[in-house]
């Protein structure tokens, strides 16, 4: 092993825009039936949403364009309008009896019902009159629908909602297809253009765009008129307007009603919207209502006195709030752990649910008995306690680890889900990487400070747990590793770093560090370039496990990540393959992928990016960073990369002084998200 570290100086990491994050569930139908889920409690919300009849709340006193984007949506009298943004006034309610749990075993879709043969042979003969590859047949006849095909014909630029689609393959069809008339100009490429940005902005965390900044991502897409683009979407019910006030008059103003109120014009898709407006809602009523007094109030005071430091803090928090928040890193483990233990000597149902299996299997060794499940497998009923016969999850606790990577319509799910009077803890380290759907549930929240927030004082152990917490507030320490716990690979090029790296899994730190190959992860910032998961895959796979790749590419023993859906990545290992699919082993359970989903869902896992990993730690991890990373390098990238490792971090260092530079001045991306504006009217504080 070389340079046993004191001090990373140099090693750096991009942030990686990847295709999956860690994720949920161990079997294919599982996958399936939290789809089922996700779409039967959104008909759930739709259905409440319907119920009120109020508008789109606005700022006061609109002009210019924020007034005309309010006029053209007031002014759609049918089809769908935006979702309301005023709440309902939440009041405590009376528990519910507790009934025997009803426990709905995972059942598969039928829906979204593969598109008829003779959609999709109408849809492939259009695509193939506008020079448009006829795979995309399928794939356009499920996402538009029976009538794709006249659709197409009628407004070819529909073909950006089709996933993959980008917009000079959608202008090339639609000129094949109409000619002269297809131009930048066209109100039809306008509209499916603005949708088609807001689709992109999702998976980058974003709920929302400001106005000037849809505006001008459009015209980069050669729209001439961005704002009359916009606006034509809004009223054709493809996007929804928001208007939110920015800042308040301050007391005593006696000009603050005939003040013309600043207010920044948003616009987002319709899911999400009704997401995030149904996330609030749900946080507003935990936090209102008074929790059950399950359990005497002596008996948590008790619980807190015998815990240990902020342990204590946490269940006395939760005995009393709806809603908590738990902030901390690997150690901190134990004051959720702790929290479950007290809820469980009351005799309370109480459950923590995980980001990933893996982390599912981790915290499991920490409590005693079942409690333990996976955000996915809870809210499809594949784990957990399952539901009362009202549909609520059968708990009176539940504690969300990993919680910053929750997106908003899982938050929301979630938060639907929950019982009257039963109490939510978010648990997370607040320093790694957000999730990869839209929003930014955790941080939101702690930044709102609309209810109690509990930080461990229990550091992350020994060299990996000080450099790790310095990194979290933007400092790179030097920390002595006499254990060789931190290892600087220095490397001069791409060639260099891939054989480093095959050389530290396959030799060095097995015989140096005693953890075998199949315990050390491999991260990098990308799945492309010279050094990406691609590249440094081929080179694992050759030296620990050579084969010819008969099912797909893979064979028997080759480390896997599955995606079961978009967004989540589950690491795994091939055990074979038959006629209904490659067999896989994932955190203990067994998949079965279909050969025709192989291809598109599962990757080599030998080297994942930081997000696939997020939600999972290995003993050893090798944190890969070339030269070409620099562009992406962000504090959160790296300490979420570094972070990964139990007991030993190799960094295969290519980029000079950028990982110093990144950690003290490159914090999170920002993202758009609209979640403190709806709560802040619903919480006490407001109301003072």
């Amino acid at each position: 092993m070389e340079h046993a570290v004191s001090t990373p100086e140099t090693p750096e990491e991009p942030r990686s825009a990847d295709d999956g994050t860690p994720a949920e569930g161990a079997q294919v139908s599982e996958a399936e039936a939290e789809l089922a889920a996700q779409r039967l409690e959104r008909e759930r919300i739709e259905r409440r949403k319907a119920e009120r009849q109020g508008p789109v709340e606005a700022g006061a006193k609109l002009s210019g364009t924020a007034a005309e984007l309010l006029a053209a949506v007031r002014a759609v009298e049918s089809g769908e309008k935006p979702p309301a943004t005023v709440f309902e006034e939440t009041r405590p309610a009376p528990r519910r009896p507790a009934p025997e749990p009803v426990r709905r075993a995972p059942v598969v879709p039928d829906g979204p019902a593969a598109p008829a043969e003779g959609t999709v042979g109408a849809v492939r003969e259009v695509l193939t009159r506008g020079g448009a590859p006829g795979a995309l047949a399928a794939p356009a006849a499920a996402a538009l629908g029976e009538a794709a095909a006249d659709l197409l014909r009628e407004d070819p630029w529909q073909l950006l909602r089709v996933p993959g689609v980008r917009p000079e393959q959608a202008d090339g069809f639609a000129r094949a297809l109409l000619g002269g008339e297809a131009g930048p100009g066209d109100e039809r490429r306008g509209r499916a253009l603005t949708v088609w940005l807001l689709e992109q902005a999702a998976p980058a965390g974003h709920t929302v765009l400001e106005m000037a900044a849809l505006t001008e991502a459009l015209g980069r897409q050669g729209v001439p008129e961005p704002e009359d683009a916009v606006r034509d979407a809004i009223a054709e019910g493809d996007v929804l307007v928001f208007q939110d006030a920015i800042g308040e008059a301050g007391p005593g103003d006696e000009d603050a009603e005939d003040a013309e109120q600043p207010v920044r014009v948003l616009v987002g898709l319709e899911r999400c919207a009704l997401a995030e407006e149904s996330l609030a809602d749900g946080l507003a009523r935990l936090i209102n209502s008074a929790p059950k007094q399950d359990g005497a109030a002596e008996e948590w005071e008790k619980a807190a006195a015998t815990a240990e430091g902020s342990a204590g803090d946490l269940i006395r928090a939760a005995a009393r709030h709806g809603l908590v928040l738990h902030t901390g890193g690997e150690a901190a483990l134990a004051e959720p752990a702790a929290l479950l233990a007290a809820a469980h000597g009351m005799g309370l149902r109480a459950w923590a649910a995980t980001h990933s299996p893996v982390g599912r299997q981790r915290f499991a060794s920490r409590v005693d008995g079942p409690g333990v499940a996976t955000v996915a497998g809870l809210l499809s009923g594949a784990e957990g306690p399952g539901r009362d016969p009202e549909g609520a999850l059968a708990l009176d606790v539940l504690v969300v680890l990993d919680a910053p990577q929750l997106d908003v319509e899982t938050a929301a799910l979630l938060t639907e889900s929950l019982p009257d009077g039963a109490r939510l803890v978010l648990s997370g380290d607040p320093a790694v990487l957000w999730s990869v759907g839209p929003g930014r549930v955790f941080a939101d929240l702690a930044a709102a400070r609309a209810c109690p927030q509990i930080a461990s004082r229990r550091p992350d152990p020994g060299p990996l747990g000080e450099l790790v917490s310095g990194i979290g507030v933007g400092e790179l320490l030097q920390v002595e590793a006499p254990d060789k716990e931190v290892v600087i690979v220095p490397v001069r090029d791409a060639g260099e770093a891939v054989h480093r790296t095959v050389q530290l899994v396959a030799d060095s730190v097995p015989r140096a560090i005693g953890v075998p190959a199949e315990e050390t992860q491999v991260i990098t910032p990308g799945h492309g370039g010279a050094v990406g998961t691609r590249v440094l895959n081929a080179a694992l796979k050759e030296r620990l496990n050579p084969g010819p790749g008969r099912f797909g590419g893979f064979d028997p023993g080759d480390r896997v990540a599955y995606s079961p859906a978009p967004g989540r990545t589950l690491p795994g290992r091939v055990t074979g393959a038959d006629s209904e699919g490659l067999r896989l082993d994932c955190a203990g359970g067994t998949v079965v992928v279909p050969r025709d989903r192989v291809e598109q869902s599962v990757r080599h896992g030998w080297a994942l990016t930081a997000h696939q990993a997020v939600g999972c730690r290995w003993p050893a991890a090798v944190v890969v960073l070339p030269g070409d990373a620099v562009p992406a390098l962000s504090r959160p990238w790296i300490y979420t990369a570094f972070s990964r490792a139990d007991r030993h971090l190799s960094v295969v260092h290519g980029v000079d002084q950028a990982l110093s530079r990144a950690v003290s001045e490159v914090p999170a991306k920002p993202r758009t998200t609209r979640l403190p504006v709806l709560l802040a009217p619903q919480l006490p504080a407001a109301e003072e």
